[in-house]
């Protein structure tokens, strides 16, 4: 039976099958589930439509940092991009028509945030609540991705400031900027991006760093007429496209994973991209990294720089003391009084607030898992402990080089194959053996201390707790693809739904 989904909220509250969240991850799980031909699920979304992060980060200058060719779904090429690297108006606007083409917004649940999801063994089903009232499903999809949770600063007196502050994340679009003194707390992806779109306009802007960034050129141009038309009526261009930036951006992997000294090229770039730009010796020493390109986020950007050198910006390397009423005080003593405050301060990656609220078998949250073990999953998607459950964008599937959006499909096919396994061999569950997933995480750490992120020298986001890097992908992204082509069920425990109930499923 399918669901029904009104104005005034779902009618049937039980289904096969709930995808949680509704960005790339989990719009693409519905829209593969529904050409398989399974009508019977549902996508909880938290927000006002589909997008995820990008409809999220609203933030001036927002834009990808991957090719708009590669960051794209591979069943549903967008002839129209405007840029070479798209920004996130375009980005969201993609999104938003691919759900309208494919025909799944009837399947969403909008402005429903799901509270808590409990695995019960006796019936076999996941009891999620949620702020649109209770579901049930036999198969739990968590698609709410890595950078969701903005992860705000432990300030001293932060919570006093007067002024108005918020996090990139939630940009506070009536907040007017121009004329004011403003501080932005992080110069990672998001504040490079938000640095030049404000600076021309604020009186004065206090950029405080902590670690500084390795930048690369940003490749991006307008395409033109010619190659637009050529996208949309030449055969298999736009394909061609795709596959010349995806082979080029493989080629780092040989670097990051593997042998860290090929990445002396691009060190030498960032470095002649560093002296070009910023011609004072003083600013020019504190904007350089101490530690191997490569070992946190690479960023791209032909404009950070060039805004630090302005007469109204400063770069801030002291560490913050505390923020008063209308300042902020650096460990040296010095007050910058201030009228707004932008938290450009990241996500909470691996200790996400979320996983707190997902309860596997034994009664243990993803969170008590994770802080046993480390964050750590098979394949990056079926965790122990947790039946029928699978996370996207999950432990060691993410990229330090190339478009997130081909793990996230190679996942999917992944998820896909199991659903079609789990209703042809009438299986009532699946839940990863632990030596299976012990055994696949003892090699993804093997191969990660040959990488660069392990050796090079930083401390960063990708790692857990506990050391260990549980977030990148130690290989070739292909790799990955060939080990999610097919649900392989004996790395499973399985049981099998009762002769009646198989008898009545296949009479359907």
């Amino acid at each position: 039976m399918s669901p029904q989904v009104t104005d005034n909220g779902v009618r049937n509250r039980h289904v096969n099958t709930i995808v949680i969240g509704s960005g790339f991850a989990g719009l693409g799980t519905a829209i593969r589930l529904a050409q398989d031909g399974h009508t019977d699920f549902l996508v909880l979304e938290r927000g006002a439509d589909v997008g995820g992060t990008w409809r999220d980060n609203t933030y001036p200058g927002a834009a990808c940092d991957v090719p708009s060719q590669l960051y794209s779904y591979s069943f549903a090429p967008n002839p129209e991009w405007t840029r070479s690297f798209s920004r996130q108006p375009e980005i969201q606007r993609y999104i938003k028509q691919v759900a309208r083409k494919y025909g799944v917004l009837d399947r969403h649940v909008f402005d429903c945030d799901v509270t808590s999801a409990r695995w019960n063994d006796d019936d076999g089903l996941w009891e999620i609540d949620s702020t649109q009232g209770s579901f049930t499903a036999k198969v739990l999809v968590s698609a709410v991705g890595a950078l969701c949770e903005p992860a705000l600063p432990n300030i001293k007196g932060i919570e006093t400031f007067a002024g108005q502050i918020f996090h990139s994340a939630r940009w506070d679009h009536d907040a007017d900027l121009t004329g004011k003194r403003v501080a932005i707390i992080g110069t990672g992806a998001s504040a490079i991006q938000i640095i030049p779109a404000i600076a021309p306009k604020v009186a004065r802007l206090d950029v405080y760093q902590r670690t500084a960034p390795w930048l690369l050129p940003r490749v991006d141009r307008a395409y033109t007429q010619v190659e637009k038309l050529a996208f949309k009526y030449v055969p298999g261009m736009q394909q061609l496209y795709r596959a010349g930036i995806y082979l080029s951006r493989e080629t780092q992997v040989v670097g990051l994973a593997k042998a860290p000294i090929a990445m002396k090229p691009l060190e030498l770039l960032a470095r002649a991209k560093l002296f070009y730009e910023v011609r004072d010796a003083e600013l020019r020493e504190k904007v350089t990294p101490d530690f191997a390109i490569g070992c946190k986020r690479m960023l791209i950007s032909n404009e950070y720089y060039p805004a630090l050198v302005r007469d109204n910006v400063d770069l801030v390397t002291d560490p913050i003391a505390e923020v008063t009423e209308n300042a902020v005080v650096s460990a040296d003593g010095t007050v910058r009084e201030v009228d707004a405050i932008i938290v450009a301060t990241g996500f909470h990656v691996t200790d996400s607030p979320t996983y707190a609220t997902i309860k596997g078998r034994d009664g243990r949250s993803l969170a008590d898992v994770f802080g046993d073990i480390g964050q750590q999953a098979y394949k990056g998607t079926a965790i122990a402990n947790f039946p029928n459950m699978f996370f996207l964008v999950g432990p060691n599937t993410g990229l330090g080089h190339t478009s997130m959006v081909y793990m996230i499909e190679s996942q999917i096919n992944y998820v896909a194959d199991a659903v079609r396994t789990m209703d042809r061999a009438g299986l009532r569950t699946v839940e990863v053996r632990l030596e299976r997933q012990e055994k696949y995480n003892r090699d993804l750490q093997q191969a990660l201390s040959h990488s660069v992120w392990t050796n090079g020298g930083c401390a960063s986001w990708y790692l857990d707790k506990h050391g260990n890097n549980t977030t990148l992908w130690p290989g070739f992204t292909f790799q990955f693809r060939n080990q999610t082509r097919a649900f392989d069920d004996d790395a499973y425990h399985t049981t099998t739904l009762k002769i009646e109930n198989l008898d009545k499923a296949s009479s359907k």
